[in-house]
């Protein structure tokens, strides 16, 4: 049996990319996980196939965040399916590459509304069924506290925000036994990143060279963080932001 046999998982934005590495690694530790989605349902139902196939249980729930409501049709579909939560990723995020003197109120709106209050509220409304003991782990970036991106800059603030949500929730959730984390990836090779990485002239190479240990990172270094924290062993771990990106901030 796995490390998490026995524990409910939801991971948000679990159809690609980094999100669906977390939530694979999480049923192939025994985790009964909750795939959410935003708009593409077959890419989510993908994810719950591989974790099945693996040996594993999972579900898809389909909720596109940063609309009113958000969080309580989230939950609402997370009930027909557990009875409670053990640990809670939040995942899901947008970005934005428009710069200070580009980027429009709509879209500056809508990118905090994805990456800060769909988060806070999906905990808020997700209170009473995360169990006495759980994890709440936020994926943040290594853009809150490298160097200056100009072109980056709402993103990068969304993500500071998650941070400091994070740490003062520790303490809200400390009486509890429930454990928050931040956990903060550098440029990972998913569809994502793929234009920079895979079609711009010296994109990988330039990725690579970034981190300490010269190379692009996969998700699977992510998950397996998120796998730590997840475990008995993370339980001393809370209030922390830890560093994901490969050595890319030394």
């Amino acid at each position: 049996m796995g490390v998490l046999a026995g524990r409910t998982a939801l991971v948000t934005g679990a159809s690609r990319g980094i999100g669906r590495g977390i939530a694979e690694r999480l049923g192939r530790d025994g985790a009964r996980v909750a795939v959410h989605y935003g708009t593409n349902e077959a890419a989510a139902k993908e994810t719950v196939a591989a974790i099945e196939a693996a040996g594993g249980s999972a579900f898809a729930i389909g909720v596109e965040l940063g609309l009113p409501g958000d969080a309580e049709a989230l939950w609402e579909q997370f009930d027909r399916h557990a009875d409670g939560l053990d640990i809670l990723v939040n995942n899901a995020g947008i970005g934005t590459t428009s710069s200070l003197d580009e980027i429009a109120e709509e879209e500056y709106d809508r990118v905090f509304a994805v990456n800060v209050k769909a988060p806070h509220f999906i905990v808020q409304r997700g209170l009473s069924r995360l169990r006495d003991g759980g994890r709440i782990i936020n994926i943040s970036s290594g853009l809150a506290r490298t160097a200056a991106m100009p072109h980056l800059m709402a993103y990068a603030m969304t993500k500071g925000a998650l941070d400091v949500f994070s740490r003062d929730l520790s303490k809200v959730l400390g009486p509890r036994g429930i454990t928050v984390n931040s956990v903060a990836p550098g440029i990972i090779d998913t569809d994502v990143n793929a234009a920079f990485l895979h079609e711009t002239e010296g994109g990988w190479e330039q990725a690579a060279a970034y981190s300490a240990l010269g190379r692009v990172g996969e998700t699977s270094d992510v998950a397996d963080v998120v796998a730590f924290l997840a475990s008995d062993g993370g339980r001393w771990v809370t209030g922390s932001w830890v560093d994901a990106t490969g050595g890319s901030l030394t």
